[in-house]
């Protein structure tokens, strides 16, 4: 049950390249009922054949063949030749002998992973399932532009399809909506989404972001306000709602109203008119609510600090926004996305991301979410010399120090204060040895220590010279 949960949406076309036929058969046998399609080939002569013809989405590559028992040499040569036909590829090296000096190699000429002989069921189907995403990834990243200019909601991750097929069903209607998520996921391009998707997409879309509202002003805010109505009211005030006639009216982080300020909003939603403060005219509205927050509105109503018959309003329709470290292949499409968007603002030509960036991307938890990927790529773009992956390293290390308890005896009070090293390399390179040392020199037992893919470990095995 659990192979089909990891393996259920994992499609694509995979191309398995071995010399031995008990090794073709057992892949085959594996992979064919989570994919589209499986082809084997004895031989990497006719590698490139398939390439162009089968256009694999996910290519496993044996490195010794016939010619050469150990040293990879064939698997390196059909590599190139796989990246020259198609430099989007995604190969997968599976051999017995793995060193860190081939691993490095690879890594150079463009592979994605290695999976060793014998493999582990469980993570081979994994390793291919994130190897498809990966390869939707690079081939959607072609073809960005495209997309952004149709919608800046961008996503091909199975959570996100299922969102956007949500989004255009429920657009037409006038249901209010709630969308829920974490802070910096998006929940404001959502939004927007349902408004170009709607037929108010004529009409104003008006945001007004509740926690910033002072309860003091949130009614003139919202109604707004006749000269006079009040000291400063120096002048007659249209309020965000009537801004918003005919089309969307989005208040975000409605999750930090206060009592007060849920009861004047439920009444405006409740009968679909309100007055300008300072005025008895009453006016009818038109518009459709969408609200977003970062909450939990239904403990919010068990606690008592939310009101439930507002949350009923508010949550006709609900759409939840998963957490970008949820996402997978996405954090490469918007990463694309954002580099091509500060290029052109900043009028440069930035280098591509390479390999050893896209593995740190995809690494990273971003606890900011897309708004913290925004940022970094930004900060890549402007400072070229600043290695993102490095960057990434350097921020999963904080986050890490950020939640470690501190120690209680006073042996680990002067270990920390004195012989732990505070220089990030020097503190990297311990942290790499030590997990050598502790799994023995296992490689996946240390790079699961770390937190780190396989590829990463191997790179920063060479890096501090730990051969």
């Amino acid at each position: 049950m659990y192979l089909c949960a990891i393996m259920i949406e994992c499609k694509g076309k995979i191309l398995i390249v071995d010399d031995n036929e008990d090794v073709l058969l057992s892949l085959n046998m594996l992979l064919k009922p989570w994919v589209e399609a499986v082809r084997v080939l004895r031989s990497p002569e006719r590698v490139p054949e398939f390439v162009e013809n089968f256009k694999p989405d996910v290519i496993l590559l044996d490195m010794n063949f016939s010619k050469d028992a150990v040293s990879g040499e064939e698997g390196y040569d059909c590599l190139a030749k796989i990246m020259a036909i198609d430099p989007q590829s995604v190969v997968l090296f599976i051999t017995a002998f793995v060193t860190t000096e081939k691993t490095v190699r690879a890594i150079k000429a463009g592979a994605v992973d290695f999976i060793p002989k014998p493999w582990d069921r469980q993570r081979m189907l994994e390793t291919v399932h994130n190897a498809v995403d990966l390869r939707r990834a690079r081939m959607a990243g072609c073809n960005a532009d495209s997309e952004v200019a149709d919608s800046g909601f961008i996503g091909e991750s199975e959570q996100i399809r299922k969102l956007k097929d949500t989004i255009s069903r429920i657009a037409a209607t006038d249901a209010n909506v709630l969308i829920t998520g974490e802070n910096g996921a998006g929940k404001d391009v959502v939004a927007h989404e349902l408004h170009r998707l709607s037929s108010r997409n004529g009409k104003p879309m008006v945001s007004i972001d509740m926690g910033c509202i002072p309860e003091s002003l949130f009614e003139s805010e919202l109604f707004g306000h006749e000269k006079g109505a009040f000291t400063g009211a120096t002048a007659t005030k249209q309020g965000r709602i009537e801004e918003a006639e005919g089309g969307t009216l989005f208040l975000d982080e409605i999750g930090n109203l206060s009592p007060v300020m849920q009861q004047k909003l439920l009444t405006v939603i409740e009968k679909r008119e309100m007055s300008r403060v300072g005025s008895t005219k009453v006016r009818r509205i038109d518009v459709r609510i969408v609200a977003a927050t970062n909450a939990d509105l239904k403990a919010g109503v068990e606690a008592g600090t939310f009101r439930q018959d507002l949350l009923y309003r508010l949550n006709t329709l609900e759409l939840h926004l998963p957490p970008l470290r949820e996402r997978g292949a996405d954090i490469l499409l918007l990463a694309r996305h954002f580099l091509k968007k500060y290029a052109h603002k900043y009028r440069v030509n930035p280098k591509p991301f390479s390999a050893a960036e896209e593995q740190a991307l995809l690494a990273y938890s971003w606890p900011g979410n897309v708004r913290e990927l925004q940022h970094c790529i930004e900060r890549r773009v402007v400072d070229p010399q600043t290695s993102l992956a490095t960057a990434l390293l350097e921020k999963a290390q904080e986050e890490c120090r950020s939640h470690t308890v501190a120690p209680e005896s006073d042996g680990d009070e002067r270990q920390m204060s004195g012989t732990f090293p505070l220089n990030l390399i020097e503190l990297e390179r311990h942290a790499v040895m030590a997990a050598l040392q502790k799994s023995n020199g296992n490689m996946s037992q240390a790079a699961e220590l770390l937190g780190i893919t396989r590829f990463a470990l191997y790179r920063k095995i060479d890096k501090y010279g730990l051969e």
